[in-house]
């Protein structure tokens, strides 16, 4: 890791040196930020995931009450009809978690809808950086939203007002 991040650099240092300033910086975080649509999209992912998260406990609830209610009755259940209601109430937890995983898994609702939501913004704002840069002559773009490796950066490197004016 630390071999790729030198050459990396190095080969960074080498650009730079052969070629004046070829490279620009930009805080895509911001960028997102910046944009209404961006925002309204996070909102409703939020709104979506609130609600299927009420959806799921209620469902695991249910699970939680049906086990209550067998351990109060337990006593009194013949062994046939107790290990029907237990059967019922592990149904029900794989039930539950199944809907859990359905909403909140990988290939999830919530996850379907953020990439429906998000993807074409996405790309709107890359397709943008894209365009800028090969317009103005850059041949590398470094985003400084969430890279730690950036220790310092010029601010007249710093493009991330003007592709935001360029989304508008």
């Amino acid at each position: 890791m630390k071999r790729v991040i030198l050459a990396l650099m190095a080969l960074m240092m080498t650009a730079g040196a052969a070629s004046a300033q070829n490279y620009m910086v930009v805080n895509s975080e911001k960028v997102f930020k910046s944009m209404t649509s961006y925002n309204e999209a996070l909102e409703l992912i939020e709104k979506l995931a609130t609600g299927y998260q009420e959806a799921v406990d209620k469902k695991f609830a249910e699970v939680e009450a049906l086990y209550n209610s067998y351990m109060q009755q337990r006593a009194s259940l013949t062994a046939s009809a107790q290990q029907q209601y237990e059967q019922l109430i592990l149904t029900k937890e794989a039930d539950a978690t199944a809907y859990q995983e359905q909403m909140f898994g990988t290939d999830g609702e919530l996850m379907k809808r953020r990439i429906e939501l998000i993807q074409p913004i996405q790309e709107r704002v890359f397709d943008t950086i894209e365009s800028f840069s090969q317009q103005h002559g850059y041949d590398l773009v470094l985003d400084i939203a969430a890279n730690p490796t950036v220790l310092y950066y010029s601010p007249k490197v710093d493009f991330t007002d003007r592709i935001i004016e360029a989304l508008k």
